[in-house]
C-alpha cells in the first residue's frame, strides 16, 4: 500500500478537491499507540484498492496533532485515534475509530 503522507494544510485543501474526481481516505494514526498500530497493520493487510478506485493519505498524529485538528474541524468529526475518514464530494461520508476500521465498510461506500 503506497500512502500519501499529509504534512500540511496546503494538502488537505487538495485532497478535498480531489475528492470531487474519486475518493479519498485519511487514515489518522498514533505512532505510540498499540491500538492504533494494529488497525493500521488490520487495515493496510486487507487493503485491495488502486489509486484509479481511491487515494489513501497517511497521518502522523503524533508529529501532526494540528492537522488532526484542522481535519476534524473542516469535517466537523471530533477527532479520535486511530481515525478513519472517506471523503468523497468534499465531504466525509464515513468515519470510523479503534476496531471499527474496515475495508469491508469502506468497499460498500466505495461501490454505491
Amino acid at each position: 500500500m503506497e500512502w500519501n503522507n499529509i504534512t500540511d494544510t496546503n494538502q488537505i485543501d487538495l485532497l478535498i478537491k480531489s475528492s470531487f474526481d474519486k475518493p479519498q481516505v485519511i487514515f489518522k494514526h498514533s505512532t505510540r499507540c498499540s491500538i492504533s498500530s494494529m488497525a493500521l497493520n488490520r487495515f493496510e493487510r486487507l487493503w485491495n484498492y488502486d489509486e484509479k478506485t481511491v487515494i489513501p493519505h497517511f497521518l502522523d498524529l503524533i508529529e501532526y496533532r494540528q492537522l488532526s485538528n484542522a481535519i476534524a474541524i473542516q469535517f466537523n468529526i471530533m477527532h479520535e485515534s486511530p481515525q478513519l475518514l472517506l471523503i468523497k464530494n468534499g465531504v466525509c461520508i464515513y468515519n470510523a475509530s479503534h476496531n471499527g476500521i474496515s475495508v469491508a465498510t469502506i468497499s460498500g461506500y466505495l461501490n454505491k
